[in-house]
């Protein structure tokens, strides 16, 4: 189904939604703000992954249509949970795929990881809105991606708060008038440590984020400042803007979510407290906006607002990210999936905080000289690719060498 303008703008309407990922923060965020507007919202289908309790509880609250589990052998115990209620209830990854392409006004795409790409790129192939807080269709299959929605006319709704602000304050009809395009970092838990305190760090002391309450993947990313080189990518396939247009400030008390700067000298910015669900509420209910129970920024109180350049030797991360992205194919995704194999062994104290950013950089080095830096045409190439990084940035973590850098 192709979801019309119309659809979308027609406020005096129920919006049908699908989440997938409903446990995940984003989830959550999204059934709160549903649960606040129950006369404006009606819920398709839910998909979650292995905590069933949550999922058949959210099911049950927001009188879904159809409650997915990722995990096929979670079935049985979903479908007891949802006993005695006229909720269908299926599970597998096929099943996630086909709730994504159920006719619905949107889809939150919210699922982490890999495992999001297959049913966010069926729900754009139908040409549903897409609320987009999946970072890998546009980093890993961005060119895919894209493709998709230009084939099918889907809307896509940034939700990640960079790239929303972006959304809310770049014109679409004077896009030719932008000169910079500026994602704002907090810098992380490790903004003024030393380069020595850095190499030093710990896990613990890279999941005390100063501002932001996220999953440890994203937290640790934010401390590498990876985080802020895969928005780069993001915002490229966004935005349609040259890598040299993108551009990143640090920025530590995370008021100003992005800004956009135009040819005449304007620079137009969105501010707002750090809270997710400022927008996840602009993409449900763009092009309008609903209330949402979210702390009013109050600049007074604030008091001052301070920016810094992103120092490229305590953070190489968002160089390296940028590097990929010039370099085009198959090179994002293997940065990608790279990150993912070095965050998991620093979590599992199996890699050392600087360790991280030397993975991900050799992989892509060993990816060029086996030749597999190559074009991304269809699904195909982005899995071989992550598969591919995944297998050989395990075998350089495990060298001796690397795990000691």
């Amino acid at each position: 189904m192709t979801t019309s303008s119309d659809q979308i703008r027609n406020n005096t309407s129920v919006k049908r939604l699908t989440i997938l990922g409903s446990t995940g923060s984003i989830g959550c965020s999204t059934l709160d703000l549903v649960e606040r507007a129950p006369e404006m919202f009606e819920i398709e289908a839910l998909v979650g992954n292995t905590n069933i309790d949550a999922l058949a509880r959210q099911a049950r609250s927001v009188q879904a249509k159809l409650v997915v589990t990722a995990n096929p052998d979670a079935y049985g115990a979903l479908k007891e949970a949802m006993a005695g209620t006229d909720i269908e209830v299926a599970a597998g990854p096929e099943a996630v795929v086909e709730a994504a392409r159920r006719p619905v006004d949107m889809v939150m795409a919210s699922i982490v990881g890999a495992a999001g790409l297959a049913p966010t790129i069926a729900a754009v192939q139908q040409g549903t809105a897409i609320g987009l807080a999946n970072k890998e269709c546009l980093v890993s299959a961005g060119d895919v991606f894209t493709e998709a929605a230009r084939q099918s006319g889907a809307r896509i709704l940034p939700v990640d708060s960079e790239h929303s602000a972006v959304f809310q304050v770049l014109d679409p009809a004077h896009a030719s008038h932008v000169s910079r395009i500026i994602l704002t970092a907090s810098g992380g838990p490790f903004r003024t440590f030393t380069l020595a305190q850095i190499n030093a760090a710990t896990p613990e002391q890279a999941l005390k984020h100063p501002n932001w309450s996220m999953g440890q993947k994203i937290t640790i990313d934010s401390a590498s400042m990876m985080n802020k080189g895969l928005e780069l990518i993001e915002a490229f396939h966004l935005f349609n803007v040259s890598i040299e247009q993108l551009d990143v400030l640090v920025h530590p008390q995370s008021i100003i979510h992005s800004l956009v700067e135009y040819r005449d000298g304007s620079t137009l910015a969105q501010l707002g407290m750090p809270d997710m669900r400022t927008p996840i509420a602009y993409a449900l209910a763009w092009p309008q906006r609903i209330p949402a129970p979210v702390k009013q920024l109050r600049l007074e109180d604030i008091g001052q607002l301070s920016f810094e350049r992103v120092d490229d030797e305590r953070f190489p991360a968002v160089r390296l990210s940028l590097d990929a992205l010039a370099r085009g194919g198959t090179a994002t995704a293997i940065l990608n999936a790279a990150n993912e194999v070095a965050v998991a062994r620093f979590l599992n104290n199996a890699l050392s905080f600087p360790g991280i950013t030397n993975l991900v950089r050799e992989t892509l080095e060993r990816a060029d000289r086996d030749g597999m830096l190559g074009r991304m045409v269809s699904l195909d190439d982005v899995w071989a690719a992550d598969s591919y990084a995944r297998r050989v940035a395990a075998e350089i973590a495990d060298a001796p060498r690397l795990q000691a850098s």
